[in-house]
């Protein structure tokens, strides 16, 4: 794929016979937080009151054309050192590189447009293995396993972590030792799926 092809920007209302192509996909929106989406007036409504209104989400382009998303959302506060990433992208370029490429366009401009930045991570569910390797091959790394992080369509599931930072600063909590405790009551049964949390650091300031 010619990178040259490639380019994000905010999404239009234009956008929305393209966007409800991959966004109606199952395949496409079985790891999201929203489901698909299945008429073009659903397809407005979310461009209109979500997509366009988001601090940072972009359509990943294909020749000017939607062919998927990524979203950073920084937390606020003494947690806006870090940022938090979704994405997703169109069944039909799945295995063609454009992910990693879009991924790593994201991950620079970010981390330029958005002061006090120095971390983006993504949580990724373990069986979500092509994302994984997207992920890594954008220059992510991963940190560990989530376990019981939080529950989506009804299920519990774990998640691996990883992340990229600002490499000479590390995390944004440097200097400080932060514990997580697991309660061993699962309010959940017989469901023991998992997650990966990837992190990316800004390069060197």
């Amino acid at each position: 794929m010619d990178p040259s092809r490639i380019s994000l920007r905010p999404f239009m209302l234009s956008d929305v016979d393209d966007f409800l192509k991959w966004a109606s996909d199952d395949r496409v929106t079985r790891y999201l937080r929203w489901s698909s989406i299945n008429s073009r007036e659903e397809a407005l409504t979310y461009l209109e009151k979500v997509a366009i209104h988001h601090p940072w989400r972009r359509s990943i382009c294909l020749d000017d054309h939607s062919i998927g998303y990524i979203s950073i959302s920084p937390e606020s506060g003494d947690d806006r050192c870090r940022a938090r990433l979704g994405y997703a992208l169109a069944a039909e370029f799945w295995g063609q590189g454009i992910a990693t490429i879009a991924l790593k366009m994201a991950v620079s401009s970010v981390f330029k447009e958005l002061s006090g930045l120095v971390r983006v991570h993504a949580v990724v569910e373990v069986e979500n293995k092509g994302s994984q390797r997207v992920l890594e091959k954008a220059g992510f790394l991963k940190e560990g396993l989530l376990r019981k992080y939080g529950i989506c369509a009804g299920k519990l599931f774990h998640r691996h972590p990883g992340r990229q930072q600002r490499s000479v600063l590390g995390t944004c909590e440097d200097g400080e030792t932060k514990h997580s405790w697991e309660s061993k009551i699962d309010p959940v049964k017989d469901l023991d799926p998992k997650f990966v949390l990837f992190r990316t650091l800004i390069p060197g300031i």
